[in-house]
């Protein structure tokens, strides 16, 4: 009797081992690989959707810029091991382009989040000439996390992709965070109303304002360095094309971001009369939220060009 009551304690725990997680459970999912989200801005609103679901890995680090940043052998070892990998698209990560494509031949799960919007691309007049060729008319802009409608629409993709494909359930954080993003769209257009339309004028250290400045009435008189992978050169003449364009716009302020000059910006600012104002496109601020940097972004903005 003590023999047969020991072999079905130990069916009954394998058998245990073996059921599957509920998608209503309140610890995290079966060790059996990571979410990556190539960064961080991107990487916030996925950890708010999946919660504890499944362990969320960023792999750019807030504050270094995502054109440039290249991943160690820990980081590419990290995708390739990734149960799925959410990426940006249009060129954003530009320094992890072959590991995350040798990723993708290996078989590794990918979600892009910019096949969810509408992409915007690069209008006539917008930025400083530069020969690049992302800056040409028609490139497809990456900066799509200034825009919160743009977003809602990602995070509703990807909810019902993790359920197909993953067997995670987050239909209703899905639907909660869909809401708060309204909300923050609410927000930042009373907020932006405050400007009159002939104030809404924006000259920024790269193009990375297209998504904002299309959703909330925004008209893109220039940047430092336009290029959308923030790598063009810009010659003596261009700037100064771009700063009769300041004084003949009656530009009020410049922004500076990631990766521009601190000394060309100031300068241009002292030979305009622009103010020149630090501003956030890329990092996430200290409590490591989308709904604060986006907000904080708007607010810089409507600061800036009172």
């Amino acid at each position: 009797m003590k023999k047969w009551l020991l072999a079905l304690g130990a069916a009954l725990s394998s058998a245990l081992l073996i059921l599957p997680a509920s998608s209503g459970c309140a610890g995290p999912v079966p060790a059996t690989g990571s979410i990556v989200v190539t960064y961080s801005i991107l990487g916030s609103l996925v950890k708010d959707l999946v919660g504890n679901r499944a362990e969320v890995i960023v792999s750019i680090p807030n504050g270094l810029d995502p054109h440039t940043w290249s991943p160690s052998a820990r980081d590419i070892e990290a995708i390739n091991k990734a149960r799925l990998v959410i990426q940006n698209g249009l060129g954003l990560e530009g320094g992890m382009q072959k590991t995350l494509a040798q990723a993708q031949s290996n078989g590794v799960r990918f979600f892009t989040a910019s096949d969810y919007i509408t992409v915007r691309h690069v209008g006539p007049g917008e930025g400083v000439p530069s020969g690049d060729p992302d800056q040409t008319v028609g490139a497809p802009d990456p900066h799509l996390w200034t825009d919160p409608l743009a977003l809602k629409s990602i995070i509703a993709a990807l909810s019902g992709y993790l359920k197909s494909n993953l067997g995670i359930d987050v239909d209703a954080e899905s639907t909660a965070l869909q809401s708060r993003l309204d909300t923050l769209n609410q927000q930042i257009t009373a907020l932006t109303s405050a400007l009159p339309p002939d104030s809404r004028k924006l000259v920024t250290g790269h193009e990375s304002m297209g998504y904002f400045s299309a959703r909330y009435g925004f008209t893109l008189i220039g940047a430092l360095v336009p290029s959308l992978s923030d790598q063009a050169d810009v010659s003596a003449a261009d700037l100064a094309a771009l700063k009769q364009d300041i004084l003949s716009n009656g530009v009020g302020a410049i922004f500076t971001e990631l990766g521009t000059s601190a000394v060309v910006i100031n300068q241009i600012g002292k030979e305009t009369g622009a103010r020149v104002v630090q501003l956030s496109t890329h990092v996430l601020p200290a409590d490591g939220s989308y709904f604060t940097f986006e907000t904080n972004l708007a607010q810089t903005i409507v600061d800036g060009l009172k």
